[in-house]
């Protein structure tokens, strides 16, 4: 397992992009990890090869490449069972992301198990795509969608979630492990406790967690689970929704088409087995070969790894900013509480012009809402400034945004 300094910038080496210059020739310092991450070689490699030498649909052919293609397909799904302890295959289900895998849930499950009156919970620091179709399906039943409160420290209220379970009509809580925001590490653990004992299903947005430390679906005891690749390596267009195998079974198709189905007829047509009864048409293959390039790097370093770097640095980036002049930081300051988010706001600078003079010095962060108008609703702010970190960031990295904050905060002569 590698744990020194210099095993960062040999990990630093396995990124092309890392080397480039952009702004008025600055070297990249990329801190918009939560946003997607960088690629490295071995994953653009995977990609490349399918392409070169074994391009083929998968699944409906006998010649090599379609047998080559397929396998390398499925070999993937077999290693995000290993990666995230999922004892059956047919759970996990591949879709374009996150986002889909909610939206498939919301209308697949959704439909069919929510009415008038019921409640879906979900929270304040939740990302759109966390929101948006359960409003879309609240609407449509005549359902109430409620939210558990963000306190001023970043963390979730939980005696909220006791009275919406007493109501009896709670059909499901939705929650985020990690917020993309606040970084906040949810007790997910807590939470599904609790909802197991009044028989409410969950789903959990893993998008923002599986990246950055090790998770367990068996042990966790959720219902739903969603995660994007983009997020941790691997390619866009890419994401998974686990779900537990009777819940499968009971969903109607989200999709029609090709190779979700067993037969076709005028008028009846009867549905393939799992998981492919959800994965309608031609996949991303040569993307979802890609992930698996992705989960192999991830696991080559080490997920308790991943998570100790991003503690180091996230500890450090507080430090370091905190001591910027008209800083305001959002999220706990309890460093085991959180992932490697920091968002902040400096003096009266818009999040959107601060953001446009650290990238003259080559430093790219996010601003903006980051898909989370609701919890910016509840800080009173527009917006926030974001720098997100990963295995490849180094301390340098955070002087070099430190620097250029403080070049903007004497720009607005906050110094």
């Amino acid at each position: 397992m590698m744990q020194t300094a210099l095993s960062i910038e040999n990990i630093r080496k396995d990124f092309p992009i890392l080397q480039r210059k952009v702004r008025n020739d600055k070297q990249l310092v990329y801190l918009d990890n939560a946003a997607t991450t960088q690629k490295p070689i071995q994953v653009i490699n995977a990609i490349s090869d399918y392409y070169t030498n074994h391009n083929s649909n998968i699944h409906r052919a006998v010649h090599a490449l379609a047998e080559e293609a397929t396998e390398a397909y499925e070999v993937t799904r077999d290693k995000i069972a290993q990666f995230l302890n999922i004892k059956d295959r047919q759970e996990i289900v591949f879709v374009r992301g996150t986002t889909e895998a909610i939206n498939l849930v919301a209308y697949a499950w959704g439909r069919q198990n929510v009415s008038q009156n019921d409640i879906i919970v979900t929270t304040e620091y939740e990302h759109h795509s966390n929101i948006v179709p359960w409003q879309l399906l609240t609407q449509e039943k005549k359902a109430k969608l409620q939210y558990i409160g963000v306190d001023d420290n970043g963390e979730l209220i939980l005696d909220q979630l006791d009275s919406y379970l007493e109501s009896g009509r709670v059909r499901l809580v939705t929650v985020s492990q990690m917020s993309n925001v606040l970084g906040t590490i949810t007790d997910t653990e807590e939470i599904i406790r609790r909802c197991k004992k009044a028989g409410v299903r969950v789903l959990v947005d893993g998008a923002q967690s599986v990246p950055h430390m090790k998770v367990d679906v068996d042990k966790l005891g959720c219902d739903f689970f969603a995660f994007s690749a983009h997020k941790m390596l691997g390619p866009t267009g890419v994401g998974v929704l686990w779900a537990r195998k009777e819940l499968l079974e009971n969903m109607a198709p989200f999709h029609g088409g090709g190779d979700m189905i067993r037969e076709v007829h005028k008028y009846e047509t009867t549905w393939n087995d799992l998981p492919y009864k959800f994965e309608a048409g031609t996949p991303n293959i040569a993307d979802v070969i890609g992930f698996a390039a992705a989960i192999d790097y991830l696991n080559k370093l080490g997920m308790d790894f991943v998570r100790q770097h991003e503690i180091e640095i996230t500890k450090y980036a507080l430090e370091k900013l905190s001591q910027v002049k008209g800083m305001k930081l959002y999220g706990t300051s309890d460093i085991t509480k959180r992932g490697g988010v920091i968002s902040f706001n400096l003096g009266d600078i818009h999040p959107h012009d601060l953001a446009t003079i650290i990238d003259e010095d080559g430093i790219a962060i996010r601003s903006g809402h980051h898909c989370a108008q609701v919890l910016m609703e509840r800080l009173d702010v527009a917006a926030t400034s974001r720098a997100s970190f990963y295995i490849y960031n180094t301390k340098e990295e955070v002087d070099a945004l430190v620097r250029s904050l403080h070049r903007a905060a004497r720009l607005f002569k906050l110094e």
